[in-house]
Order: C-alpha cells, then structure tokens, then sequence
C-alpha cells in the first residue's frame, strides 16, 4: 500500500464520527492539499474497495478501509508516545515526526513499542485514543501475559472494532475488547461486561458525561473514563 493511500485511511478513521460520511473539506483540511486532489484519491480508494464514495456527499469507510485506517492511526499514536515518554520530543514536534516514520514501522516493531510503554490509551499530542491492536486478544492484559512473540502464530482480528460511546443511541454491539489492566477488566466484569456479551448505548451524556447502557435487562450508567476502555463489534 502506498504512503499516500495510508495518509488517506488514517485521515478518514480519525475523521469518521458515528459512521456519518466524511467530505472532500474535512479531508483537504487536515491534510492540507487541494479539495481535488482529495476527490481523485477518494475515487482510487473507492476503485480499490477501501470506501464508499458518493460525489458531493463525502466518503465512508468500508470495514477494510476502516481497521487499515485503524491500523496506521494506532501506529501514528504509539510512535507519538514512543518519541514523547521515552525519547523527551516535545509535543509540538512529535506529530510531524510521527507521520514520517509510521509507515515504515513493522508490526512487530509496534508491539513491542506499545509494551514497553505500559500499553498506553491516548497520544500525547491531543490526548486521542490509541485504537487497539488487531490481534485477537480480549484486553491489554492478556497481550501482556502472551508468551507467545511470533505474530505468525498470533490469530489476527477480523472484527470491526469501534468504541462503546461511538454507538448511536439504542444501537447495539457485542464487547470485543477492553483496553486495560487488570483492574479495569475485573471492575467492567462485576459490571456484566464480559467478551461476548451483547450491549445497547442507551445515551451518551454530552462533554465527560456517564454513558448509559443496557446490558443483559439492565441499565446502568458507566463513567466515561471507563466506556473510553470498551470497544465493540457494531451490529450491522
């Protein structure tokens, strides 16, 4: 895949919002080239099967699009850690160092970055999530654990992650992963949150709010700290 093409997908998975399309605008914005340059790459990503394009109504990620959107976002983010938290860049700079070097950093160059740091949630830069990896673990915890360093040997997602808050209001998805240690997987257990288990947002209060879900009959309100932790597979 090309250093381009990458650009794109990471741009339009930062950008994606609930699944709504992202426009020509949004994307020249933040990669600062032409509006038309950014229509010829959504018609060579729609050829490709990275997107669905629609002219004058933006673009959508297909699931391939999206978990390689993921896959060189979560890059850009640990390498934004890696070269804040162990190498002392200042943030300001750590963004533009960033996009240079991900797309030349392996998979397994990542994993190893990302347990050195302590498996760490958000970016230094702008303090945005670090999308999980796509190997099939079902938490941060059980990746740390792994005696197993051969990423041919590790099964690989093919699920469509999204965070918990990004569901709309009475959508509904089953808990795939739950980004933390231990003590966040067993608080998110006694709350009924296991792998597996099917969930439906309620409501998303606005700003740091609680969100509200449905789990198993019962609705309970769940810090947003926490929430942040719990990703699923959207029901389509």
């Amino acid at each position: 895949m090309s250093k381009g093409v990458e650009e794109y997908l990471e741009a339009l998975y930062t950008l994606t919002q609930n699944g709504a399309a992202v426009s020509t605008h949004e994307v020249a914005e933040r990669l600062k080239v032409a509006p038309a340059s950014v229509t010829e790459m959504f018609k060579k990503l729609s050829e490709k099967g990275y997107v669905i394009y629609s002219p004058y109504q933006g673009v959508v990620l297909t699931d391939e699009g999206y978990r390689y959107g993921r896959k060189m976002a979560r890059k850009h983010r640990i390498l934004e850690r890696f070269l804040h938290d162990v190498l002392s860049i200042k943030k300001d700079h750590v963004h533009e160092q960033a996009c240079e070097m991900e797309h030349s950093l392996s998979d397994e160059i990542e994993r190893s970055m990302c347990k050195i740091l302590g498996q760490p949630q958000k970016c230094p830069d702008d303090g945005q999530a670090i999308p999980p990896c796509d190997f099939k673990f079902p938490n941060c915890q059980e990746c740390r654990n792994s005696e197993t360093n051969c990423l041919e040997e590790m099964e690989r997602r093919k699920e469509k992650l999204v965070p918990l808050r990004s569901l709309k209001d009475n959508e509904t998805g089953k808990v795939a992963f739950i980004q933390g240690g231990r003590q966040v997987v067993q608080r998110l257990l006694d709350l009924g949150l296991t792998n597996g288990t099917e969930i439906r947002l309620v409501r998303a209060a606005p700003m740091r709010g609680p969100v509200q879900v449905e789990v198993r009959g019962s609705c309970l309100a769940i810090g947003r700290g926490i929430a942040d932790k719990v990703y699923v597979e959207a029901a389509h």
